[in-house]
């Protein structure tokens, strides 16, 4: 009988991938973006645990949005009181926080567990090209 080997949590290696968010196309790559935090494109995938890598994504701002989306689309949130719920545009989020919006989309895509949440924690967000990671760039992946 041959056996699946299923990786450990301690035998995961993660690398660092760096995304350049301008001109690609933001769903398209929000979907990469969470296949490489959830680590579904390494063979070794284990769906139990966190074998994911790290992302960093530069230049959040400069993504492109398709159809009518920046005008009408439309994130809310209620903090669970009567008339509390607020409504934000997209475009005013994007110009705003583009990273709590890459986070939110992220995070739609990830398990809704302990486990998701581990993984969205190595989503790394900046709205320019510079970054603080400069010490894993050397070993990067840039896509």
């Amino acid at each position: 009988m041959k056996f699946t080997k299923m990786v450990k949590p301690n035998e995961v290696k993660r690398d660092w991938i760096i995304i350049n968010a301008e001109g690609k196309v933001f769903g398209r790559m929000i979907t990469e973006v969470a296949t490489y935090l959830r680590g579904k494109h390494k063979p070794s995938y284990t769906p139990h645990v966190d074998c994911g890598d790290n992302v960093v994504i530069i230049n959040a701002s400069k993504a492109k949005f398709t159809g009518l989306k920046l005008d009408s689309k439309e994130y809310f949130s209620h903090s669970g009181y009567f008339g509390s719920t607020k409504s934000e545009k997209l475009a005013e989020m994007l110009e705003k926080n583009p990273e709590k919006l890459y986070k939110l989309a992220t995070r739609g895509m990830l398990p809704k567990t302990n486990l998701g949440k581990e993984m969205l924690k190595k989503l790394k967000v900046y709205a320019g090209s510079e970054h603080p990671h400069t010490a894993q760039t050397q070993n990067a992946q840039v896509i």
